[in-house]
C-alpha cells in the first residue's frame, strides 16, 4: 500500500513539474503576442501584413496562448481535477493534438536547420522575441506530453487501465478509412508528390513543408492503427492505454491543425496561400477535422464501457 501511495505521489510531482513547466513556457509566448498586438496598434506590423490581419492573428494566439498557460496550471494544481470534464478534455485534446506531433519536427529542425523560412515574427524579429517563441512552443509541447497522460490517468482511469479485449467493441468504418486517405497523402507529398499540389505554390513546399506533411501523415497512420485493436472483434490482451493514448493525440492533431489552416486558407492573411490547389485544401481540412472527431468519439464510446457509471 505505501509503495502504490509512493509511485502514485511520483506521478503526481512529475505531473505538477510538467504542468508548471508548460505553464510557464507558454508564459513566455504569450508575452511576445501580447507585445506584437500592443506594437501593431501604434502602426508597426511586418511590411508583409496590413495592420488588421497582423492584430487578428497576434490576438487569436493570444487566446490561444493563454489558454495553453490555463490548461498547464489545470494539469498542475488540484482544482484542475475539479473542472468540468467537456472542457477539459476539449482543450487538452486540441492543445496536445496540436503541440505534441511537433516535438520530433522541432528536433528535426535544430538538426539540419529551418529550411529558409523564418519565424511568425518575420525576418526582424529581434533575437530574444525568437528564443522566447521556440521554448514556448518547445517546452509547451514536451510539458504537455508529460503531464496530460498522468493527469488523464488519475482522473479517468477506466479509460487507461485493463485490457483492450475486455471490452466490447464499436464500429469506427469511415474515421479509419479517412485516417488512412489522409496519412496516404500527407507522405505522398512529404516525398515529392505532386498531384493535388498547386503548381504556382510548389516552391513553397520546402523542406520545414515536407518534414510537417511527413509528421501530419505519420499521426493520421497513427490514428488508424490505433482505432484497429478499439474497434476489431478479434481479442487481444494489449493494454488500453497504448491505443487510447495515441487515438487521443492523433485525432487531435487531425482535428486541432486543420482547424487552425482551413481559416488561414480561406482567409489569406498575411498573403498565406495553401500550396495545394484550394478545393483540395478545403476538402482536406475538412476530412481532417471530421476524423479527429469522430476518432474520439470512437474512443469515448468504448472506454465509458469500463465506466457503468
Amino acid at each position: 500500500m505505501d509503495q502504490t501511495n509512493t509511485l502514485g505521489a511520483r506521478w503526481s510531482g512529475l505531473r505538477v513539474l510538467a504542468g508548471y513547466g508548460a505553464a510557464l513556457c507558454m508564459g513566455l509566448y504569450l508575452l511576445v503576442k501580447v507585445i506584437w498586438v500592443v506594437a501593431a496598434l501604434f502602426g508597426h506590423a511586418p511590411d508583409d501584413f496590413g495592420s488588421t490581419d497582423w492584430i487578428a492573428l497576434n490576438a487569436t494566439t493570444v487566446v490561444m496562448s493563454g489558454t495553453g498557460v490555463a490548461l498547464g496550471l489545470a494539469m498542475a494544481q488540484r482544482w484542475g481535477f475539479r473542472l468540468p470534464a467537456a472542457p477539459v478534455l476539449f482543450f487538452s485534446w486540441v492543445g496536445a493534438g496540436f503541440l505534441v506531433p511537433l516535438i520530433p519536427f522541432m528536433l528535426l529542425r535544430t538538426v539540419i536547420g529551418d529550411g529558409g523560412n523564418s519565424d511568425d515574427g518575420g525576418s526582424s524579429t529581434p533575437s530574444w522575441e525568437t528564443l522566447f517563441i521556440t521554448i514556448g512552443f518547445a517546452g509547451m509541447a514536451i510539458g504537455l506530453a508529460i503531464a496530460l497522460p498522468i493527469y488523464l490517468r488519475q482522473r479517468w482511469p477506466q479509460a487507461f487501465v485493463g485490457k483492450v479485449g475486455d471490452l466490447t467493441r464499436t464500429r469506427a468504418t469511415l474515421p479509419a478509412l479517412g485516417a488512412g486517405l489522409l496519412g496516404i497523402t500527407q507522405l505522398y507529398w512529404a516525398f515529392g508528390g505532386t498531384l493535388g499540389i498547386n503548381p504556382a505554390h510548389r516552391a513553397d513546399l520546402d523542406t520545414n513543408g515536407r518534414m510537417l506533411c511527413a509528421s501530419w501523415g505519420i499521426w493520421a497512420l497513427i490514428g488508424l492503427a490505433s482505432l484497429y485493436p478499439l474497434t476489431t472483434r478479434r481479442p487481444t490482451r494489449l493494454s488500453l492505454w497504448i491505443p487510447t493514448s495515441l487515438a487521443f493525440g492523433a485525432s487531435g492533431s487531425m482535428f486541432a491543425w486543420s482547424a487552425w489552416k482551413l481559416p488561414m486558407t480561406l482567409l489569406h492573411p498575411g498573403g498565406f496561400t495553401a500550396v495545394e490547389y484550394l478545393p483540395v485544401a478545403i476538402a482536406e481540412h475538412l476530412l481532417a477535422m471530421a476524423v479527429g472527431l469522430t476518432t474520439m468519439n470512437a474512443v469515448i464510446r468504448v472506454t465509458r464501457q469500463a465506466d457503468p457509471g
